[in-house]
Protein backbone atom coordinates (compact mmCIF):
# COMPACT_ATOMS: atom_id res chain seq x y z
CA UNK A 1 0.00 0.00 0.00
CA UNK A 2 1.30 3.47 -0.92
CA UNK A 3 1.94 5.96 1.88
CA UNK A 4 -0.28 8.33 -0.12
CA UNK A 5 -3.27 5.97 -0.03
CA UNK A 6 -6.38 7.88 1.10
CA UNK A 7 -4.49 11.17 1.40
CA UNK A 8 -6.66 14.16 0.48
CA UNK A 9 -5.09 16.34 -2.18
CA UNK A 10 -6.05 19.52 -4.05
CA UNK A 11 -4.47 20.31 -7.42
CA UNK A 12 -5.11 23.62 -9.16
CA UNK A 13 -4.79 24.01 -12.93
CA UNK A 14 -5.62 20.31 -13.04
CA UNK A 15 -7.20 20.01 -16.48
CA UNK A 16 -4.11 19.99 -18.68
CA UNK A 17 -0.33 19.76 -18.69
CA UNK A 18 1.51 19.47 -15.38
CA UNK A 19 -1.67 19.59 -13.31
CA UNK A 20 -3.22 16.71 -15.22
CA UNK A 21 -0.07 14.61 -14.83
CA UNK A 22 0.09 15.36 -11.10
CA UNK A 23 -3.54 14.29 -10.66
CA UNK A 24 -2.98 11.02 -12.51
CA UNK A 25 0.15 10.29 -10.46
CA UNK A 26 -1.59 10.87 -7.14
CA UNK A 27 -4.65 8.81 -8.10
CA UNK A 28 -2.37 5.95 -9.13
CA UNK A 29 -0.82 6.19 -5.65
CA UNK A 30 -4.24 5.73 -4.06
CA UNK A 31 -5.01 9.32 -3.04
CA UNK A 32 -8.29 11.20 -3.19
CA UNK A 33 -7.79 14.22 -5.44
CA UNK A 34 -9.84 17.37 -6.00
CA UNK A 35 -9.27 18.88 -9.45
CA UNK A 36 -9.59 22.67 -9.68
CA UNK A 37 -9.54 24.70 -12.88
CA UNK A 38 -11.36 27.37 -14.81
CA UNK A 39 -12.61 24.99 -17.53
CA UNK A 40 -14.79 22.29 -16.07
CA UNK A 41 -14.88 20.33 -19.32
CA UNK A 42 -11.09 19.88 -19.21
CA UNK A 43 -11.28 18.67 -15.62
CA UNK A 44 -13.91 16.12 -16.57
CA UNK A 45 -11.75 14.90 -19.47
CA UNK A 46 -9.01 14.18 -16.96
CA UNK A 47 -11.34 12.69 -14.35
CA UNK A 48 -13.06 10.38 -16.84
CA UNK A 49 -9.79 8.47 -17.27
CA UNK A 50 -9.47 7.86 -13.53
CA UNK A 51 -11.19 6.02 -10.69
CA UNK A 52 -14.24 8.23 -10.21
CA UNK A 53 -14.58 7.55 -6.47
CA UNK A 54 -11.15 9.10 -5.93
CA UNK A 55 -11.71 12.41 -7.72
CA UNK A 56 -13.85 15.54 -7.51
CA UNK A 57 -13.98 18.36 -10.09
CA UNK A 58 -14.61 22.02 -9.35
CA UNK A 59 -14.69 25.00 -11.67
CA UNK A 60 -12.62 27.53 -9.74
CA UNK A 61 -10.75 30.67 -10.70
CA UNK A 62 -8.04 30.78 -8.03
CA UNK A 63 -7.86 34.57 -8.25
CA UNK A 64 -11.42 34.73 -6.84
CA UNK A 65 -10.87 34.44 -3.09
CA UNK A 66 -14.51 33.83 -2.17
CA UNK A 67 -14.81 31.04 -4.74
CA UNK A 68 -11.59 29.45 -3.49
CA UNK A 69 -12.81 29.49 0.11
CA UNK A 70 -16.19 27.98 -0.74
CA UNK A 71 -14.58 25.34 -2.98
CA UNK A 72 -12.12 24.22 -0.31
CA UNK A 73 -15.01 24.01 2.15
CA UNK A 74 -16.95 21.74 -0.23
CA UNK A 75 -13.90 19.52 -0.76
CA UNK A 76 -13.33 19.25 2.99
CA UNK A 77 -16.96 18.35 3.60
CA UNK A 78 -16.69 15.52 1.04
CA UNK A 79 -13.15 14.18 1.54
CA UNK A 80 -12.13 15.57 4.91
CA UNK A 81 -9.32 18.03 5.74
CA UNK A 82 -6.71 18.54 3.01
CA UNK A 83 -3.31 16.88 3.46
CA UNK A 84 -1.53 18.18 0.35
CA UNK A 85 -2.06 21.28 -1.82
CA UNK A 86 -0.43 21.60 -5.25
CA UNK A 87 -0.58 25.12 -6.66
CA UNK A 88 -0.16 24.69 -10.39
CA UNK A 89 -2.62 27.15 -11.98
CA UNK A 90 -0.79 29.60 -14.21
CA UNK A 91 -0.98 31.94 -17.17
CA UNK A 92 1.23 34.36 -19.12
CA UNK A 93 0.95 37.49 -21.22
CA UNK A 94 1.56 38.54 -24.83
CA UNK A 95 3.38 40.83 -25.38
CA UNK A 96 5.71 40.19 -22.44
CA UNK A 97 8.12 43.09 -21.96
CA UNK A 98 7.65 45.73 -19.27
CA UNK A 99 7.24 48.42 -21.93
CA UNK A 100 4.64 46.52 -23.96
CA UNK A 101 2.61 44.30 -21.62
CA UNK A 102 -1.01 45.37 -21.25
CA UNK A 103 -1.51 46.43 -17.62
CA UNK A 104 -4.69 44.35 -17.39
CA UNK A 105 -2.71 41.29 -18.56
CA UNK A 106 -0.07 42.04 -15.93
CA UNK A 107 -2.76 42.20 -13.24
CA UNK A 108 -4.38 38.95 -14.41
CA UNK A 109 -1.05 37.09 -14.42
CA UNK A 110 -0.16 38.22 -10.90
CA UNK A 111 -3.71 37.49 -9.73
CA UNK A 112 -3.65 33.89 -11.00
CA UNK A 113 -0.03 32.86 -10.57
CA UNK A 114 0.77 34.52 -7.25
CA UNK A 115 -2.36 35.76 -5.50
CA UNK A 116 -4.14 32.58 -6.55
CA UNK A 117 -1.52 30.51 -4.71
CA UNK A 118 -1.88 32.74 -1.66
CA UNK A 119 -5.67 32.31 -1.76
CA UNK A 120 -5.53 28.52 -1.78
CA UNK A 121 -2.85 28.40 0.91
CA UNK A 122 -4.92 30.61 3.18
CA UNK A 123 -7.96 28.39 2.59
CA UNK A 124 -6.24 25.13 3.60
CA UNK A 125 -4.01 26.50 6.35
CA UNK A 126 -6.46 26.40 9.29
CA UNK A 127 -7.13 22.66 8.94
CA UNK A 128 -3.46 21.90 8.33
CA UNK A 129 -2.63 23.71 11.56
CA UNK A 130 -5.27 21.73 13.45
CA UNK A 131 -3.87 18.48 12.05
CA UNK A 132 -0.29 19.56 12.75
CA UNK A 133 0.45 18.23 9.29
CA UNK A 134 0.37 19.44 5.70
CA UNK A 135 2.37 19.76 2.51
CA UNK A 136 2.11 22.72 0.14
CA UNK A 137 3.81 22.32 -3.24
CA UNK A 138 4.01 25.42 -5.44
CA UNK A 139 4.84 25.00 -9.12
CA UNK A 140 6.96 28.01 -10.01
CA UNK A 141 9.50 28.14 -12.85
CA UNK A 142 13.16 28.67 -13.58
CA UNK A 143 11.85 32.15 -14.43
CA UNK A 144 11.21 32.41 -10.70
CA UNK A 145 14.93 32.21 -9.90
CA UNK A 146 16.30 34.08 -12.92
CA UNK A 147 14.05 36.40 -14.91
CA UNK A 148 14.13 36.16 -18.69
CA UNK A 149 12.77 37.96 -21.72
CA UNK A 150 11.42 34.62 -22.95
CA UNK A 151 9.21 34.19 -19.89
CA UNK A 152 8.33 37.86 -19.68
CA UNK A 153 8.13 40.44 -16.91
CA UNK A 154 4.76 39.54 -15.40
CA UNK A 155 5.37 35.79 -15.43
CA UNK A 156 8.86 36.13 -13.96
CA UNK A 157 7.65 38.50 -11.24
CA UNK A 158 4.78 36.20 -10.30
CA UNK A 159 7.02 33.14 -10.17
CA UNK A 160 9.65 34.93 -8.05
CA UNK A 161 6.75 35.75 -5.74
CA UNK A 162 5.78 32.07 -5.50
CA UNK A 163 9.31 31.22 -4.40
CA UNK A 164 9.20 33.90 -1.70
CA UNK A 165 5.73 32.75 -0.59
CA UNK A 166 7.03 29.20 -0.19
CA UNK A 167 9.97 30.23 1.97
CA UNK A 168 7.67 32.43 4.08
CA UNK A 169 5.35 29.48 4.74
CA UNK A 170 8.25 27.31 5.86
CA UNK A 171 9.54 29.95 8.27
CA UNK A 172 6.11 30.72 9.71
CA UNK A 173 4.53 27.25 9.86
CA UNK A 174 7.31 24.85 10.87
CA UNK A 175 5.98 24.70 14.44
CA UNK A 176 2.68 23.43 12.98
CA UNK A 177 4.57 20.69 11.10
CA UNK A 178 3.54 22.22 7.75
CA UNK A 179 6.09 21.91 4.94
CA UNK A 180 6.22 23.95 1.74
CA UNK A 181 8.20 23.20 -1.41
CA UNK A 182 8.57 25.16 -4.62
CA UNK A 183 9.41 23.34 -7.83
CA UNK A 184 11.04 25.47 -10.53
CA UNK A 185 10.90 23.65 -13.87
CA UNK A 186 12.63 24.74 -17.02
CA UNK A 187 10.76 24.41 -20.29
CA UNK A 188 7.89 21.92 -20.14
CA UNK A 189 5.74 20.64 -22.99
CA UNK A 190 2.38 22.10 -21.92
CA UNK A 191 -0.40 24.10 -23.65
CA UNK A 192 1.12 27.36 -22.38
CA UNK A 193 3.75 26.99 -25.13
CA UNK A 194 0.98 27.55 -27.68
CA UNK A 195 0.83 31.17 -26.55
CA UNK A 196 4.49 32.05 -26.98
CA UNK A 197 5.18 34.99 -29.31
CA UNK A 198 7.20 32.65 -31.55
CA UNK A 199 6.02 29.17 -32.54
CA UNK A 200 7.66 26.21 -30.78
CA UNK A 201 8.66 23.37 -33.09
CA UNK A 202 7.69 19.74 -32.57
CA UNK A 203 11.36 18.84 -32.27
CA UNK A 204 11.86 21.36 -29.48
CA UNK A 205 8.75 20.15 -27.64
CA UNK A 206 10.03 16.57 -27.77
CA UNK A 207 13.36 17.29 -26.10
CA UNK A 208 12.19 19.50 -23.24
CA UNK A 209 10.61 18.33 -19.98
CA UNK A 210 7.31 16.48 -20.17
CA UNK A 211 4.49 16.93 -17.60
CA UNK A 212 5.18 13.47 -16.16
CA UNK A 213 8.73 14.57 -15.29
CA UNK A 214 7.42 17.35 -13.06
CA UNK A 215 4.72 15.07 -11.62
CA UNK A 216 7.46 12.65 -10.58
CA UNK A 217 9.18 15.48 -8.69
CA UNK A 218 5.89 16.33 -6.96
CA UNK A 219 5.42 12.70 -5.95
CA UNK A 220 8.97 12.56 -4.57
CA UNK A 221 8.35 15.58 -2.34
CA UNK A 222 4.93 14.34 -1.23
CA UNK A 223 6.37 10.96 -0.27
CA UNK A 224 9.08 12.23 2.06
CA UNK A 225 8.68 11.66 5.82
CA UNK A 226 7.49 14.59 8.00
CA UNK A 227 11.06 15.24 9.19
CA UNK A 228 12.17 16.11 5.63
CA UNK A 229 11.40 19.29 3.69
CA UNK A 230 12.59 20.30 0.21
CA UNK A 231 12.33 24.11 0.21
CA UNK A 232 13.27 24.51 -3.46
CA UNK A 233 13.81 22.10 -6.35
CA UNK A 234 15.02 23.08 -9.82
CA UNK A 235 14.46 20.65 -12.69
CA UNK A 236 15.37 21.42 -16.28
CA UNK A 237 15.69 19.72 -19.65
CA UNK A 238 19.17 18.33 -20.27
CA UNK A 239 19.23 20.44 -23.44
CA UNK A 240 18.50 23.72 -21.64
CA UNK A 241 21.39 25.85 -20.37
CA UNK A 242 21.11 26.90 -16.73
CA UNK A 243 23.26 29.79 -15.50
Amino acid sequence: MSQLTDKRIVVTGAGTGIGQAVVETFVDAGAHVALLGRRLEKLHETANKLTTSQVLCFSCDVSDRDTVNSTIQKITEHFGPINILVNNAGTNTNPRSVAEVNPSDWDRTIDINLTGAFNTVRAVLPDMRKQQDGIIINISSIAGVRASKLAGAAYSASKFGMVALTHSINEEEMDHCIRASVICPGEVETPILDHRPEAVSAEHRARILQPDDVAAAVLFIAGLPPRACVPELIIKPTSQIYQ
